[in-house]
Order: structure tokens, then sequence, then C-alpha cells
């Protein structure tokens, strides 16, 4: 293993097709999306199928597959040894039209998780809304297994799940296990490091480019659904300075805000920043890094803090793994 001199590391969206997605993308990234309905922008992807390339600098075109397999230390820091890959996947969604209700396993359901996948926590912060804007996260109270089974079968899903009409900025945590869908929004996502979703109803609907329906997982949805998570509502940020919108046992995210400076990274463990509105300057040593709308810096272990000087008003999400 090589020793990096790494520097913030800029990385370009990925894009996916998905039927539920639309164009709502383009007014908050760069990159001209391709032709169709785009559902999702993969920011930061240790995949081995779709994997995150540094944009800029000496690292250009180095995947971050590569970049731990050269360097993990200075990359990870005091992480390093600890994860197969790195253990976080960060997203935008652009959820034009309302996606399947779906379920993901907990990292103890090993028997439903594939081999070098894990399970998924995932959670969002809402960018953009309209007037019909849903989200469903978590059963109503009282549904029961043999409930949902019946409303499977029936085709009536919808009214055992809990719904809330979102706020911009709104925060909230899916554990997994939790039943959710999204309509109508455009959310960043910040989850664990895994592919592993299990349909459980796709609104009857059939996938334009096959002509067929897409394909459930009604079995493995079942034994992985957790019937105590009800009722699921935004997260109350809390009152640390910068506040931390979300924080769970995978994940921690702080915002950033307002037209002053402030510090960003930390020594000895990586971060990320998300930009989701304005813009400003990363200052790293003697360089100069400018983040606008829509970007994605990873901040190597090895950078440590870095000052941020924003340009206007700015809105900066920094997302931390727990220790």
């Amino acid at each position: 293993m090589t020793q990096l001199n790494y520097y913030p590391l800029r990385f370009a969206p990925i894009y996916q097709y998905r039927l539920w997605g639309g164009r709502n993308l383009e007014q908050l990234l760069a990159e001209p999306l391709p032709d169709g309905p785009v559902g999702e922008a993969w920011l930061l992807s240790d995949r081995d199928d779709h994997a995150s390339l540094v944009s800029d600098g000496n690292l250009a075109g180095k995947s971050i597959v590569d970049l731990i397999k050269a360097d993990e230390k200075g990359l990870m820091g005091k992480f390093a040894g600890k994860f197969q890959r790195f253990p976080l996947l960060l997203k935008f969604l652009d959820c034009n039209d309302v996606l399947s209700v779906q379920v993901h396993p907990d990292d103890n359901q090993k028997q439903y998780i594939p081999k070098g996948e894990n399970g998924k926590t995932e959670a969002w912060v809402v960018l953009e809304t309209r007037k019909e804007s849903l989200i469903y996260a978590g059963l109503k109270p009282g549904t029961t297994p043999e409930k949902l089974t019946q409303a499977i079968r029936e085709k009536t899903v919808g009214q055992y799940l809990h719904s809330f009409k979102p706020d911009l900025n709104d925060s909230v945590l899916i554990k997994a296990g939790t039943v959710h869908t999204l309509d109508g929004v455009v959310v960043f996502e910040v989850q664990e490091n895994s592919d592993v979703t299990f349909r459980l109803y796709d609104w009857d609907r059939t996938d334009k480019k096959t002509g067929k329906p897409r394909e459930l997982q009604v079995k493995e949805a079942m034994a992985c659904v957790d019937y105590s998570q009800t009722d699921i509502g935004p997260v109350k940020p809390e009152s640390n300075k910068p506040p931390v919108l979300l924080r769970s046992d995978h994940f921690i995210v702080w915002k950033h805000e307002g037209i002053n400076g402030f510090t960003v990274g930390e020594a000895n463990e990586p971060r990320i920043l998300v930009c989701i509105n304005g813009g400003g300057k990363l200052n790293f040593e003697k360089d100069v890094f400018d983040i606008c709308k829509g970007q994605v810096f990873l901040l190597p272990a090895q950078t440590g803090k870095c000052a941020f000087d924003p340009s206007g008003n700015v809105e900066l999400l920094e997302i931390g793994i727990p220790l």
C-alpha cells in the first residue's frame, strides 16, 4: 500500500434511469442528464458496478475503490480496516412519480442479504416539494402481517401506510425494516452502502421500457417488515452548532448555513460535503476549491479540518461516520 497526497476530492454524479424519475435534477446538478426519466444521481458510491470517479486534480479518474485499495489509512483514518468498502452511499432522488412500496433488511437478517452486502438504514433531507407531495414512512398502528398480506392480495396496501406532507428541509430517518416510499419530492439520501431492496407493492404499473410489471419480492419484504415502525415523521434537529439533522448508528448529518465562514472536516476521519444551496470556497493548505449547488466533496481523513468561506448564503450538509 502506498501513501497518496490526498486533497478535497470532488466526484461526478452517476445518473440512474428509474421509471418513477423525471428531469428535476437538471435544476440541482450542472452535469447534463441523459435522456429519459432520471430518478437517481449517485453522488458518492463505492460499488463494483457504479464506482464514483474523482473529477479533478492529480487523482482525477481514480475511483473510490482504487483509492481505498491504494491508501486506505489516508482516506479512512481511524476507520481503516473496519469496513470492506466505504460504508455510505449518497444520492439525490427525483421522485417525480411514486416509488414502489418497499422495505430493507437490517444488518442481522443475514439470510436475506447477499454475500458482500449489508442491511440498509437510510435517511432523507427534503430539497423540493410540490402541492401533492407525500412521504410514506412506516405503517399505521394496528397493522398486522395478516392485514398486510390481505392488502397485498386485494391491492389496497396504501390504506395501511402512514403518510405526511413534507416541508422543505424536513429530515426523515428510515430505519431498516420500515415500510416506506416517496411521491413528488426531490431529496438528498444518505444510506448504508447497500443495494438490497425488497418491493412489497408497485401500484400495479408497468415499466414503459419493458412493457411489463416490475418484479416484486413479497416473501422477503414481509419477512423484513418491522411492525413497530409506525407513524414516522420528520426528525427534529439537535441544537448543536452546527445542528445535527440526522443521527443513526451508521451516519451523522450536520447542516451548515448562512453567510459567515465555518470549519468543516475532522482530523483522522473522512467527511463528505454536499452543497444543497449557494456555494463558496473550500480552503485546504494553499489550495482553494470552489463548491457550488449540487456538488459533493469527500474530505479524506488525511486532510483534516478545512475552512469554508460562503459566497453569499449557503446550505451545506456535512456527513460523517459515527464512532
